[in-house]
């Protein structure tokens, strides 16, 4: 028993010492993917996993109804393209208040603190879109929430990317937001701060790291390797501490020192660019979360950290717009397997927990015939129009399947399809191309993957099955 007591004792001390700097561990759950898994799974995942909230971008019915009794706290989603209807109409903010959070409290006792209004909407590769929507709907969602009587439980917040902040001397203490939206940005900050809402913003190391070759790698992350910046005596070893810091000293430098600030996102990708891979994110997730762990905090902004990790299951169904890394931002894959080592201080193994009860379709593949030709002329067109309704994101230079070979990318290609239609046999049909094998194709770091059995959760899914079905039939008959 004394052996136990004190093995007890340190088990406790290193979770403790994990967590007790953060204030409450989240997690961003996306949904845009081909087969997601059921909410109640994720849920599961969620909780086996010590995450204490999550971070949801809509306010789909059956994410929200497993969410309820699950203690978990909950900031519920309004997509951007909703924004101009909230914005124009007091009644519809209302109508979707009362649908989306307090129906969700008050039935089935979801624990819903925030509403998300928007998605990053002063994008500067929006150029403007939501410029002139995002305030008032956020004025009208909180005037709903008052009157349904909610305000002092749930507030409101605009999750913000870190371009709508920027420094003239390139250091935090210059800090102040981007010229061209400085007025509105005060605005909302002056409502949020009236309000007692947070200011909500996602912070990306990657993505500096990904759009100039120039940036110091060593600074992303949080071992100390890089070379430090002195900023007045403030001293910053790594980029979120300054990045951080810069909003700080924009709020200060326009009155509002104080407001709470939550990171909304932050993560590193493992798939789909050369400096996305599963070390990097490990390094990166792993370093952020010691980091965090003791509740110091930044040279400007002392004490426990608010944040929701990005993200925790890969979504195959994203837009690859910004990149092709986009679809694999999880810490665990698209059937909440672990991707690699990451101890969140939440369990007792000090290591990620899979998702559990997950139902795949049978081990079989689609891949290229031995006998096919690759000078074939229907291999490009093939291989073009399965990556297009599919995910080819992890072939390509750097990427987890960037050593294969032609015969292997057409492969992939093809079971990449074959899978996202529920392995149909009229998905494996390109014109003396294709077959189907019983022999898994994976090799090394490249897994040709298996789905899993569809979930079928509303009428979109199914409907958004039955246009993959037809477009089956459209392809036959485009190639023959």
């Amino acid at each position: 028993m004394a052996s136990f007591s004190v093995y007890a004792s340190i088990t406790f001390l290193s979770l403790c010492a994990m967590i007790c700097g953060v204030s409450g561990l989240g997690a961003n759950w996306g949904t845009q993917a081909s087969h997601p898994l059921p909410p109640e799974t994720v849920v599961n995942l969620l909780r086996d996993n010590g995450f204490q909230k999550a971070k949801l971008f809509d306010a789909d019915y059956g994410t929200l109804r497993a969410l309820g009794k699950s203690g978990i706290e909950v900031m519920v989603g309004i997509p951007n393209d909703m924004l101009a209807s909230l914005a124009s109409s007091m009644k519809t903010a209302e109508k979707w208040v009362s649908q989306n959070v307090s129906q969700h409290i008050r039935k089935n006792n979801v624990n819903i603190r925030y509403v998300a209004v928007g998605n990053e909407p002063f994008l500067e590769t929006y150029n403007g879109s939501f410029l002139r929507t995002t305030f008032p709907a956020l004025r009208n969602v909180q005037a709903a929430l008052i009157k349904a009587g909610l305000s002092n439980q749930v507030k409101v917040t605009v999750p913000l990317n870190a371009d709508v902040y920027e420094s003239a001397s390139g250091v935090p203490s210059g800090g102040d937001f981007r010229a061209d939206i400085h007025d509105l940005m005060l605005a909302i900050v002056k409502f949020l701060s009236d309000n007692g809402g947070p200011f909500t913003v996602n912070i990306y190391p990657f993505i500096s790291l990904y759009i100039d070759s120039n940036f110091p790698v060593e600074y992303a992350f949080f071992d100390g390797n890089s070379s430090p910046i002195n900023d007045g005596g403030a001293t910053y070893y790594n980029m979120f501490d300054a990045n951080h810091d810069t909003l700080v000293r924009a709020l200060q430098k326009n009155g509002y020192g104080n407001l709470p600030i939550i990171i909304g996102e932050i993560g590193w990708p493992t798939d789909g660019d050369r400096n996305a891979n599963n070390e990097y994110a490990r390094r990166f997730n792993q370093g952020f979360m010691s980091h965090i762990s003791g509740g110091k905090g930044t040279p400007m902004r002392p004490g426990p950290i608010d944040a929701y990790l990005f993200s925790l299951i890969d979504e195959d169904a994203k837009s690859v717009d910004p990149g092709n890394f986009e679809r694999h931002w999880g810490i665990f894959t698209y059937d909440g397997r672990p991707k690699y080592q990451l101890n969140l201080g939440t369990t007792n193994s000090g290591s990620l927990v899979p998702a559990r009860s997950v139902h795949y379709l049978q081990k079989k593949w689609c891949v290229m015939k031995p006998s096919a030709r690759l000078d074939d002329p229907q291999v490009a067109p093939s291989v073009s129009y399965a990556c297009g309704l599919a995910d080819c994101t992890s072939l390509g230079y750097g990427t987890s399947c960037g050593n294969l070979d032609a015969r292997g990318n057409i492969s992939y290609a093809f079971n990449s399809y074959y899978q996202k239609n529920n392995q149909l046999d009229t998905a494996c049909k390109f014109p003396n191309l294709s077959m189907i094998t019983k022999a898994d194709p994976s090799v090394g770091s490249c897994i040709f993957q298996i789905t899993m059995e569809p979930y079928y959760g509303g009428a979109e899914r199914r409907i958004g099955s039955l246009r993959l079905v037809v477009g089956l039939f459209l392809f036959v008959l485009i190639i023959l």
